[in-house]
């Protein structure tokens, strides 16, 4: 960060969070649109699940699919509108932190949420 202000505030989220959300959108992109190809019998309790949601329930994990993408980037819009409030002004700031949202939700969020600028340099 080169500013003290806050102007170009960012953080990225815990390398938990981002392993944990890529694997797991990986694997629900993997079994929406290359169902065939999912190895169910290899993945025990898992594989069984998604096979019987895949089987009956294909159409809702469709959607959800697509609603979880649309969530994330509604979030990714509060976050700029929340990088605005918090005096954040930084393109390149706000760029991360819409970028990382859309893909990692409230993990990214939460960060930006959890951000207190500091009082002094925004009344100067």
């Amino acid at each position: 960060m080169a500013k003290t202000d806050g102007s170009a505030y960012f953080r990225r989220s815990s390398l938990f969070w981002i392993l944990a959300i890529t694997l797991s959108m990986g694997y629900y992109t993997w079994a929406v649109f290359w169902p065939q190809q999912v190895p169910y019998d290899s993945l025990g309790p898992l594989g069984a699940f998604t096979k019987h949601l895949v089987n009956e329930h294909y159409s809702l994990l469709y959607k959800g699919w697509w609603a979880v993408w649309a969530i994330h980037t509604v979030e990714a819009l509060v976050g700029l509108k929340i990088c605005g409030d918090k005096g954040i002004d930084s393109s390149i700031a706000r760029l991360l932190w819409f970028s990382q949202t859309v893909f990692f939700g409230f993990a990214s969020l939460g960060l930006l949420i959890k951000y207190k600028p500091d009082r002094r340099s925004k009344q100067q």
